[in-house]
């Protein structure tokens, strides 16, 4: 039995760690792709291209929250930080959001100064080999989807297998800077301003979904309605009442509830058991919960 349960166990940290190899590949194509659009962009002064490269950047950065937040799941809560240490991956998310933000604003404003200002058509130059590179770019997104897609099937991963289609449903949005550069190659300079709002317009969104997703952990804002969580805990046998219901952190990754708990019981291991019961059902619902209940006896 203990042989059996060794083997299991082998199996799952095995298969974890292939996942990881995954992600730590998918993570240097991904800035091998950022590399490229930000030099060619750069180089070129195509702002649609340089756009795109903060989109690429988005997708990097995931790769390596997601990294964080494994190594974080390693480090368990202790006398310094009781609560855990879920808060970095929070702090690293809005941080990344903050440069997308600041970083699509002067894209913006380089495209209003493109209109408003003046056409600097001798910086833009697009050649032969500038297609070529993006054709490359192209052809390695599509690649990491296929193998993301590939070794999700093999460890039957949801997650790579909703990364691969991600990374897929993205893949058109390469193809916007090489048709700005088509456009600049016969003269239509503004076809780039166009597509560099649009993108940037896609890389603001994807900020705000960031800062969106991780306000309520950093900020402690409820998670579970109070009146959620009541609906749970009175049905348990042996609870009169609750109150004062507080909640935070992620659902789906690790949520703190605090309650006062009325129960019939005088004697206290009864009263216990009924505490155990409502932890029970609380986590059988929401996953990983840590609940502190205050007994109140009736």
């Amino acid at each position: 039995m203990d042989n059996s349960k060794k083997q299991l166990d082998d199996q799952l940290s095995q298969r974890q760690n292939s996942i990881q190899n995954v992600f730590y590949i998918v993570l240097g194509l991904n800035l091998l792709v950022l590399e490229a659009k930000f030099s060619l962009g750069l180089g070129i002064g195509l702002l649609s291209l340089l756009a795109d490269a903060l989109h690429s950047f988005s997708d990097s950065a995931k790769n390596v929250l997601g990294l964080i937040a494994k190594h974080l799941t390693n480090f368990k809560p202790d006398w310094d930080r009781p609560y855990g240490y879920s808060k970095f991956e929070s702090l690293s998310a809005l941080g990344i959001a903050g440069f997308l933000i600041v970083a699509g604003i002067e894209i913006v404003s380089s495209a209003l100064k493109f209109i408003f200002l003046s056409w600097d058509v001798e910086s833009l130059r697009v050649n032969n080999l500038n297609f070529i590179i993006m054709i490359g770019v192209l052809l390695i997104n599509v690649s990491i989807a296929v193998y993301e897609a590939k070794n999700a099937k093999v460890l039957q991963s949801k997650l790579l297998q909703s990364d691969a289609q991600n990374t897929l449903s993205k893949v058109w949005v390469t193809i916007f800077p090489i048709i700005g550069m088509l456009g600049i190659r016969f003269g239509c300079l503004w076809l780039d301003i166009v597509l560099a709002l649009i993108l940037t317009s896609i890389v603001f969104w994807r900020a705000w979904k960031v800062i969106r997703n991780y306000d309520p952990f950093l900020s402690d804002r409820s998670v579970i309605p109070a009146r959620e969580i009541m609906e749970i805990v009175m049905d348990v046998y042996g609870v009169l009442n609750c109150h004062s219901i507080t909640s935070r952190g992620v659902i789906g990754q690790e949520i703190f509830i605090e309650m006062y708990l009325v129960v019939i019981p005088r004697e206290i291991n009864a009263a216990y058991e009924i505490v155990e019961t409502v932890k029970g059902k609380i986590r059988e619902k929401y996953g990983l919960v840590h609940a502190t209940i205050q007994l109140e006896t009736c």
